[in-house]
């Protein structure tokens, strides 16, 4: 084995051929220096884990970056932490945002959606139900094509594509919702959510980019709705078909009380679905977000850290504990930054906090960011292929949705 001698710490040797020659024994000095080296060459192993980043361009305007950073030690603080970045120009390459199956509702990978798309990269996005009959459903803020698919959840953090002519514009904030179902003249009552379970006494719009049918149980009324109009009352039945040029209300409780009152075939009715931020100064940009994916908390505002979970009724512990992480960011010079960090992998990645992860998108240059979906989600795609390695023990986790990357024509 070769030594590089400028890897090794001198101090320990001065002081084991100090210790030595009190001693005054040759040996016992050339046994300590022995000892002493090994441990401080065995410690240089330890500590130098931190590797040069790799940054490759996949396409104009989209650079790969790979990094290892830390140490495996005995403190977790000490890391390491395995690191992917997509830094994309947006005048040389575009995003778009996708739901798994092309439904409101269902799971696939995100190597699977970027095959199917064609993306030249992808990361995972939103927050999404991993169990149950409507396992996939988005939870949070979703609007694909200018069509809501569901409604915001404690007015998270969010990210907004803009399309104009030839480039995009990606803006963030907290997005709440409102919501009506206007019947005749009189009757009104607040919708609770869209595409998603029904709860006890709520009112549930599901929209034919959610399934083919509402996927409910018989324990509610169901108004199905075509061109404006109620066309048929199915009620303790559960699983109506959504007519393609229409929509159905699903109730239950008092919500299923008035209904029956007020409610008949042939009423017309009418939705009225708002979604706008909670920063009020930023509502006109909003209106020309035809794409909108929900995430949270807010990581970065304005150039510097601001973590956003309290508003956003979001655990402390989410906030310090480390974990794989997405994110996405703008960086001061109008790129995009899309990050994925591994986690809960001892000696390869050990997770971020969130307070780690925003100083890290700090150092790139972000001026706005926010926290995606992570955990098992946590997914980075190139040229089809993973480029980080998933917590999941099963390998790469289907999820609802998914950031694409393509290089403009």
């Amino acid at each position: 084995m070769t030594i590089r001698l400028e890897t090794i710490n001198t101090r320990p040797l001065r002081k084991c051929s100090t210790f030595g020659r009190s001693v005054g024994r040759n040996h016992l000095i050339s046994l300590l220096v022995s000892v002493c080296l090994a441990a401080t060459i065995t410690s240089s192993q330890t500590t130098n884990t931190t590797s040069t980043p790799k940054s490759e361009f996949i396409a104009p305007g989209i650079e790969h970056i790979q990094t290892t950073r830390g140490y495996k030690s005995e403190k977790d603080a000490t890391g390491p932490w395995f690191i992917n970045l997509l830094r994309i120009d947006l005048t040389k390459a575009r995003l778009r945002m996708v739901h798994a199956m092309d439904e409101a509702v269902g799971l696939e990978t995100v190597s699977s959606m970027a095959a199917r798309y064609g993306a030249l990269a992808a990361v995972n996005s939103g927050y999404f139900r991993t169990t149950g009959t409507y396992r996939g459903d988005s939870v949070g803020i979703e609007v694909l094509n200018g069509r809501l698919l569901s409604e915001s959840n404690n007015v998270r953090a969010a990210a907004g594509l803009i399309e104009r002519s030839g480039k995009q514009e990606l803006i963030f904030g907290h997005i709440k919702f409102e919501g009506q179902v206007i019947a005749g003249s009189q009757a009104k009552r607040e919708i609770n959510g869209l595409n998603r379970p029904r709860g006890d006494n709520e009112l549930i719009i599901f929209t034919p980019e959610f399934h083919r049918t509402t996927l409910t149980d018989p324990g509610g009324l169901e108004l199905i709705v075509r061109r404006e109009r109620i066309v048929e009352l199915r009620d303790l039945k559960g699983s109506s078909t959504i007519p393609a040029d229409g929509y159905v209300i699903s109730v239950a409780g008092t919500a299923r009380q008035w209904a029956l009152e007020k409610l008949r075939v042939g009423t017309r009715v009418k939705l009225d679905l708002d979604w706008s931020p909670a920063e009020t100064e930023t509502t006109d940009i909003w209106k020309q977000a035809a794409n909108i994916i929900g995430g949270g908390p807010q990581l970065i505002k304005n150039g510097r850290v601001e973590i956003t979970n309290t508003a956003e009724k979001i655990l402390p512990s989410f906030v310090s504990d480390g974990h794989p992480r997405t994110a996405i960011a703008k960086l001061k010079s109008g790129q995009i930054l899309l990050v994925a960090v591994d986690g809960r992998q001892p000696g390869e990645s050990i997770g971020m906090s969130l307070t780690m992860l925003a100083d890290l998108l700090i150092e790139f240059g972000a001026v706005e960011a926010i926290n995606l979906d992570g955990g098992g989600s946590t997914t980075m795609v190139i040229r089809n292929k993973l480029v980080n390695k998933p917590s999941d023990a099963t390998g790469e986790r289907p999820v609802s949705d998914a950031i694409l990357v393509f290089p403009r024509p």
